[in-house]
């Protein structure tokens, strides 16, 4: 049995091509259905979060075959052009099994050594489990990455300090301002990604804090566990006039501010500068944004350098936890060739 990864992330494809193939929680299900319908593609899990889509996949035929499959299933269903392919990189064991355990530990990540891949992977395995696309081998495979990622978490300080986009983004705000008790700031989205951006901002001191979401409801329970204000979000817009700093990651599938809806709350800001501060993919901000006199826009990709200095930070880490890496994958791969009778198990979390 064969057992691959075919995918991109921040480091083979920008931005403009990570969200033309980026999968919301029902395109999965959708894609994970149409995939294991391809000849040679007996399990599967997809996983798509802002900084990466990847498909694991198990099949009996060579490795070759299977990656094919996937590669021309992910470009004819995005209608992405052929030219693309060459964003994607494909692997197979034991490559494709190490680099699931570092994707789980946070290792293959924009920012090393974050916890929201964690969550990430592991609802993308539970979907799969659930809609009865994985098998005995990414089951086993995906349970070992996981107790891999717990040991790294639980033995080494790769994940200490601030290991989150979210986080990031943050630090990018006090770069810039330096006092965010000071600012008012609009967090756009009341998802994890947005939970996890107001929560880093209430963190450091932030006061005038509002946020915004499609559900009143959602945006209503995280401005009361930060002491912040809920704004309808049909008019969160408006509140453009005043904001300092603007933090965008809903979960919509296209832009939810273009140029000409800010350019017309921008006389009212009299000439003040305005941070915007754009993590979510599919972007949520158009880039034509940031032409706009006084504005400033970052996108994922920009935070890249805050990133890097976090990164050098942790290296230190590496070693210890690419030998537990190492051992689980030798662990894993010792049972698969033993032709262990695997059950499927009971999912995780």
């Amino acid at each position: 049995m064969a057992i691959v990864v075919v995918g991109l992330n921040h480091r083979s494809a920008p931005v403009e091509v990570r969200e033309r193939l980026a999968f919301s929680p029902e395109e999965a299900e959708e894609a994970l259905y149409a995939l294991r319908r391809r000849e040679g593609v007996e399990e599967t899990v997809i996983l798509s979060t802002c900084n990466r889509v990847e498909v694991y996949a198990a099949g009996r035929e060579g490795p070759s075959e299977i990656v094919d499959r996937i590669r021309k299933f992910l470009l004819a269903l995005r209608r992405a052009p052929a030219a693309w392919e060459r964003h994607l990189y494909a692997m197979a064991e034991p490559r494709s099994l190490r680099h699931l355990f570092r994707v789980a530990a946070g290792l293959d990540s924009m920012v090393l050594g974050e916890t929201e891949i964690f969550g990430q992977l592991k609802q993308a395995y539970k979907r799969a489990h659930r809609f009865g696309a994985t098998g005995r081998f990414l089951n086993r495979s995906f349970q070992a990455a996981f107790r891999a990622s717990k040991r790294i978490r639980s033995e080494t300080r790769i994940q200490r300090g601030n290991v989150s986009v979210s986080s990031v983004a943050v630090d990018l705000a006090q770069r810039v301002f330096e006092n965010l008790n000071e600012l008012s700031i609009l967090v756009v989205g009341a998802g994890e990604t947005g939970r996890k951006a107001a929560r880093a901002l209430a963190s450091r001191g932030a006061k005038r804090l509002w946020v915004t979401n499609r559900s009143p409801e959602r945006a209503r329970r995280l401005a009361e566990e930060l002491g912040a204000s809920a704004v309808p979000f049909e008019e969160w817009i408006e509140r453009l006039a005043e904001a300092d700093v603007l933090v965008a990651c809903t979960a919509a599938p296209h832009c939810v501010l273009d140029a000409s809806a800010l350019a017309a709350q921008l006389p009212r800001r009299r000439g003040q500068p305005l941070l915007v501060v754009d993590i979510a993919v599919p972007r949520d901000v158009d880039p034509a944004v940031g032409e706009l006199e006084g504005v400033f826009l970052y996108d994922i990709d920009d935070l890249r350098e805050i990133a890097e200095e976090a990164r050098r930070q942790r290296e230190r880490e590496l070693a210890v936890c690419e030998s537990l890496i190492e051992q689980g994958v030798k662990e894993l791969m010792e049972a698969i060739d033993r032709g262990a009778s695997f059950r499927r198990p009971a999912c995780e979390g």
